[in-house]
């Protein structure tokens, strides 16, 4: 269980916690001379009853509230301490107030420099303090005499032996407060576990930078360890780092590096006892994890926001930061010298345009209700949202933007988006799940456009795949549709020929006369890999060449033939031959080179390339290079 102190500066924060370890939290030669903490201080003393329990001495000078802040981040619970000659202060109101917007408990009071003051003024100092916090536990001491230590050492103690580490349902991600170089080791960044696990030797993404650096050595509470999790004060001696690091960067557990943000949307709670109103696209500064950020607020509901008022908002920053959806933050005045309230991240990841569309607002809602119900703090917390979420999105959610909006890994947002009856659809590093009934929608849209298609043009066979996609689904990505559009030819809803794609009721038929001259044509275009032009078979059976390309190209819209390319038209059988060199070649080489396919077929190579090329415009292969690669294997089987 990590504890940190807050309150006035010179209520005896540092007195208190040396009084109670026998360490002192000040370690700056500045502070020993001033007597006066700037930077926080960690400690982590050995309990009676063997149970983990740690330290963060803060600073409570109103100057040093940023270093405050850094060090609170992640931490259990508080002790607020209170002096009883000066009683309630202003930087104990405004560290309270902090400790409540980052959903920081106040675990107990302290009331310090008792042999200072009488009986009754510690009464009133009592009084004064359970007004302002409420019922919770309470302490009298005096650090310098002893007095009440022993009491309040053995409640940390059973408080400590009871305390239930909290479920780190996410990857791994560490706030870095701290940098310093130790002989022998190297590298050494502190923090605090925000979420997941980590592992001696595992190797992570040190963010906004995206640099991989490997975890040489581990320590936890200040102890040897082999691992880490959620809610542990942690040094890592880092190996395979080549930028600088400072206080504020982030390292991650993840496939690739997150990217870095400069706009966050987020739930927004003023405090209510300023004295003026929230303005839009005012000067702040922003407190997220162990960062000190500057930035604009952003309202996205109204134009002013008053004391006390909840809204959704935007932080637009001025340098890059990691967040995740539900990181907490703290926004201060454009002086830095008064705290206006804080709230949670909801995207890190927000659109460019429509920030203020009913759409998108309904969408951040639907992640701020998902917090307020602790979806961060479970495993399958996001399941209900995802299912929510999706039913509002008829072109599906992608999987890969919301693992790092939320910090969950693209598998477990896949197991819980099936478990909540959604259809997924994985195309390459595109992993998108759909509410059913947008799919059922969008097949029906589909079958219309088919219907007039056929109406128009009943000559032809069906629709190319990707004009079938322009017309129904113009925004999605173009793997993605293909794949949904092969469970509906797996189905039977529509057929597929070659490229083209039918309805199974269309029947394509040529005229009479159109199709007998197409009994004596095609025979001559089959099993050749180099079939006679259209002007040699017109000028072989002395027909007008006019006439002969229009039965081929009749042929061709029917999908008996394919036009390669100008003069060349291909039977489907040969197609699909020339595709089983292909994929012979790929099994082979692992690709399909010109001048193997050109040695493969016997065809002159300007032949050879112009095959290539046309399988590449119907999507089989994807030219990379000097090669090709398939795309869709089994297309022409």
């Amino acid at each position: 269980m990590i504890l940190a102190t807050a309150g006035h500066v010179d209520h005896g924060k540092t007195t208190l916690l040396h009084a109670l370890t026998g360490v002192d939290a000040d370690t700056l030669k500045e502070e020993k001379s001033r007597g006066l903490t700037i930077e926080p201080g960690f400690i982590y003393p050995t309990t009676e009853s063997g149970a983990e329990l740690g330290f963060i001495d803060v600073p409570g000078h109103e100057r040093f509230i940023h270093n405050m802040l850094s060090g609170v981040a992640g931490v259990d619970g508080a002790l607020l301490i209170i002096a009883c000659d000066d009683g309630v202060m202003p930087q104990t109101r405004e560290h309270l107030a902090i400790l409540t917007l980052l959903s920081i408990p106040v675990v107990a009071v302290v009331l310090t420099k008792t042999d200072l003051v009488d009986s009754e003024r510690r009464a009133a100092c009592e009084r004064e303090a359970q007004a302002l916090v409420g019922e919770v536990a309470m302490f009298s001491v005096c650090a310098r005499a002893g007095t009440g230590i022993e009491a309040l050492s053995n409640w940390l103690d059973a408080r400590a032996a009871d305390w239930q580490a909290r479920p780190a349902p996410g990857r791994f991600r560490h706030a870095i407060d701290r940098v310093f170089t130790k002989k022998g080791a190297g590298l050494v960044v502190t923090g605090t576990v925000v979420d997941g696990v980590v592992e001696r030797g595992q190797s992570l993404w040190l963010l906004p930078r995206g640099e991989r650096v490997r975890v040489r050595g581990l320590r936890r509470q200040n102890r040897e360890a082999e691992h880490a999790q959620r809610g542990d004060r942690c040094a890592l001696n880092l190996a395979g780092v080549e930028c600088e690091i400072k206080r504020g960067d982030w390292l991650i557990d993840a496939p690739a590096p997150l990217p870095a943000s400069q706009r966050l949307d987020v739930a927004l709670h003023l405090l209510p006892t300023l004295d003026r109103d929230a303005l839009h696209w005012m000067p702040v500064h922003i407190h997220m994890g162990a960062a000190h950020l500057t930035g604009r607020l952003g309202l996205l509901e109204a134009p002013t926001l008053a004391p006390g008022g909840r809204a959704l908002a935007q932080l637009t920053l001025d340098a890059p930061q990691h967040a995740c959806c539900g990181d907490r933050f703290v926004i201060r005045s454009q002086g830095a010298d008064e705290t206006l309230g804080g709230g949670r991240v909801l995207d890190p990841y927000p659109p460019r345009r429509g920030a203020r569309r009913p759409p998108r607002l309904a969408y951040l809602a639907t992640l701020q209700q998902a917090l307020e119900n602790g979806a961060s703090e479970r495993q399958n917390g996001f399941a209900a949202t995802l299912e929510t979420l999706a039913e509002r999105q008829p072109d599906g959610l992608s999987l890969v933007e919301l693992s790092a909006t939320l910090n969950r890994s693209v598998e477990t947002l896949e197991e819980q988006a099936r478990a909540r009856g959604l259809t997924l659809i994985r195309a390459g590093t595109e992993h998108r799940a759909f509410a059913p009934v947008h799919l059922d929608a969008l097949a029906n849209v589909l079958d219309e456009a088919l219907a007039q298609y056929h109406l128009e043009a009943p000559a032809e066979v069906g629709m190319e795949r990707d004009r079938l996609r322009r017309v129904v689904a113009p925004k999605w990505n173009v793997g993605v549709f293909r794949e949904w559009l092969d469970t509906l030819v797996s189905a039977g809803h529509v057929i597929a020929q070659g490229p083209f794609i039918k309805r199974p009721s269309h029947e394509a038929r040529l005229d009479e006369a159109l199709e007998t001259l197409s009994q004596t044509l095609l025979p001559l275009l089959d099993e050749r890999f180099d079939p006679p032009r259209v002007r040699d078979i017109a000028t072989d059976r002395q027909l007008d060449e006019p006439r002969v390309r229009e039965v081929l190209f009749a042929n061709a819209r029917l999908g008996r033939l394919f036009q390669v390319r100008k003069d060349h038209f291909y039977p489907t059988d040969t197609l699909a031959r020339l595709g089983e060199i292909i994929e012979a070649l790929a099994r082979e080489h692992g690709c399909v080179r010109a001048a193997d396919y050109r040695d493969r077929t016997q065809v002159g190579r300007k032949l050879a390339i112009a095959q290539l090329e046309f399988f590449d415009r119907v999507g089989y292969t994807r030219r990379v290079h000097d090669a090709r690669q398939l795309r869709r294997p089994g297309m022409w089987g």
